[in-house]
């Protein structure tokens, strides 16, 4: 089995070569097609080993149900609309949350990196706050705006901000000074060149934090609704926990697992249609 450094360092054709040779193609699909085995084959380990070991007794049944229990509680869930209701809730929330956070934390990253008064007046409340976690100050959001929808929306803006916020700054400060030389010899005016050299060449490094971001909307408020919610998948898996509907509990954890997944590929396939450019 081949190191990474083994697979770094191995010699082969440059791709002028390998489309000549006409290998490129199918080396390509074969490589795909044997990540996809391994990573089926780990998926198939993983439910064997859930059903195997409570079936077993090498962990308590009652409190790690077998996979098949999992499942068919999260059929029952999918067949009652629990499941789209709970998760429905989840998902305004969290795209609430994720898209203020796009909307407000690109703008002010961009203006943060591209103009220096700008980033001497926002840096030291900037590095305050971004210190300090989402969840350490969830009380103060519900002390501040109640136990309703708004905490919750506000919770998930502020998980999101700083990643996206602190990527965008990376990825502007970051644009090859050679691009801005001949934005300038082209003579484009600073928002022209902004619109067509920084951004573009800033949306990897900006979709980074967007990604992680996407990550976090979930995250959090999983933990935010298990705090007077009455609707969202952490109610319930909280809901389900309280009341020892062990499988149901699985079932809504595992539905968060699938979320997220969908979130990331989702990001994936947008930052790849917005950075067709690239190699």
């Amino acid at each position: 089995m081949p190191s990474l450094l083994e697979e770094r360092t191995e010699a082969r054709p440059n791709p002028r070569q390998e489309a000549a040779a006409g290998v490129k193609h199918v080396s390509r699909h074969r490589k795909r097609a044997a990540r996809w085995a391994r990573g089926t084959v780990g998926l198939a380990l993983l439910a064997a080993v859930w059903e195997a070991a409570p079936r077993a007794g090498l962990v308590d049944p009652y409190f790690v149900s077998p996979l098949s229990d999992v499942l068919a509680a999260w059929w029952h869930l999918a067949v009652t609309g629990q499941l789209w209701d709970n998760t429905r809730a989840s998902l305004v929330r969290s795209g609430l949350g994720f898209g203020l956070a796009v909307v407000t934390a690109i703008p002010l990253g961009a203006a943060i990196a591209w103009y220096t008064p700008v980033r001497e007046l926002f840096t030291p409340v900037l590095e305050i706050f971004r210190n300090t976690a989402a969840l350490a100050i969830l009380p103060v959001f519900v002390l501040i705006l109640g136990i309703g929808e708004t905490s919750k929306v506000a919770i998930v803006l502020y998980a999101c901000f700083f990643p996206i916020l602190l990527s965008t700054i990376s990825g502007v400060a970051a644009v090859d000074t050679q691009l801005l030389r001949s934005a300038r010899v082209l003579g484009l005016s600073p928002v022209t060149t902004f619109r067509k050299v920084v951004f573009p060449a800033a949306v990897p490094t900006i979709f980074t934090g967007i990604r992680i971001a996407g990550a976090a909307a979930v995250l959090v408020l999983i933990a935010a609704e298990m705090i007077g919610a009455t609707a969202g998948l952490g109610y319930l898996i909280n809901y389900s926990q309280y009341n020892f509907l062990i499988p149901q509990m699985y079932a809504a954890i595992l539905t968060t697992s699938f979320l997220g997944l969908a979130i990331n590929y989702g990001l994936v396939s947008l930052e790849r249609r917005l950075s067709r450019w690239r190699a």
